[in-house]
């Protein structure tokens, strides 16, 4: 993707954990620590660990900057600004000052990681400058954490899971975890008692669990089935643990901003929207369903069944 042209900041959309969300992607398309089996943008084109500078900062603050004005201007309501990029944020270099120069917007800063990175540092310091952060715990066995995963070679997940418990006790913004439950993988008795100890270690405000509803890299992924997820969602509240199962779809309320076909490419980017949601989102932007016809047929847009559902999602690949 051409840097110069692809906007960093998109919606505002629904947000299951943090009501509405406008979207910062500030890293370039599929540029990650992991390759997780369950990612709904497909696998890793670029499976790094050095964090780089993919934008300016002061890019990032002009083009979210700009997402608010037009969304207040036309009275859509903003909860959080969140990091929540194509790939792992903390990779950004950029990221701390790109927090700090956001704060004069006046707005919740929130960063969603896959926690792979907190082991250095730099990003340590860079996540407590939000004022949310969740951290990925899929597993805690080092098997399962590979098969899920797919981390970079270099990294260590006893070293990953010290250096949570670390920044956990020392953050002083809400802290969230999320665990992605997938059958056959990591959705057994014995696996999640581990997790649910580990999680509840760190005193989290939320831990979340959730399950694949977009279409993933691999279609052998699948959800647990309800016995599994009832049973997550009691061994981790046993343990005093504020759970939440994010099993639903998030609803159709995406925020039209200005510019249809730019919206539509920069949400997709980020979060595959189901059919419906696409002709409710150009209801109210008063277009009709040539504008997804066009983008599909420039291989801007991709569409994808998964279950009963039909999805369109961002060709990364593509254009």
């Amino acid at each position: 993707m051409d840097a110069e042209i692809e906007k960093t900041a998109f919606g505002p959309v629904p947000s299951r954990r943090l009501g509405r969300s406008l979207g910062i992607n500030n890293i370039l398309a599929k540029t990650c620590s992991y390759s997780c089996v369950y990612c709904q943008l497909g696998r890793t084109s670029k499976l790094r660990l050095e964090r780089s500078a993919f934008y300016i900062p002061d890019r990032i603050f002009r083009d979210v900057e700009g997402k608010v004005r037009e969304a207040r201007r036309r009275g859509e309501a903003i909860d959080y600004l969140t990091f929540v990029p194509d790939g792992e944020p903390t990779l950004d270099l950029h990221l701390g000052e790109e927090i700090q120069r956001l704060r004069s917007i006046g707005l919740k800063i929130a960063v969603i990681t896959n926690s792979s990175l907190i082991w250095k540092p730099d990003v340590r310091e860079d996540l407590l400058l939000s004022d949310w952060v969740s951290l990925k715990v899929d597993t805690v066995s080092p098997n399962i954490w590979r098969k899920i995963n797919r981390p970079h070679g270099y990294l260590s997940l006893g070293r990953i899971l010290e250096k949570i418990s670390e920044f956990a006790r020392v953050f002083k913004g809400e802290l969230a975890t999320e665990t992605m439950l997938i059958q056959g993988f990591n959705d057994r008795a014995g696996e999640i008692e581990k997790i649910s100890v580990f999680v509840a270690g760190l005193k989290p405000k939320k831990s979340y669990i959730s399950v694949p509803i977009r279409p993933p890299a691999e279609m052998k992924v699948h959800p647990p089935d309800e016995h599994f997820l009832n049973l997550a969602h009691q061994i981790f509240s046993e343990k005093l643990i504020d759970t939440e199962l994010l099993i639903g779809y998030e609803g159709n309320a995406f925020a039209f901003t200005g510019n249809v076909e730019e919206d539509l490419l920069g949400i997709m980017s980020v979060h595959p929207m189901r059919e419906d949601a696409v002709y409710e989102f150009l209801r109210k932007a008063q277009a009709d369903r040539s504008v997804i016809e066009k983008l599909v047929k420039e291989g801007k847009l991709v569409k994808a069944k998964y279950k009963d559902d039909t999805f369109y999602l961002r060709n990364l690949m593509g254009h």
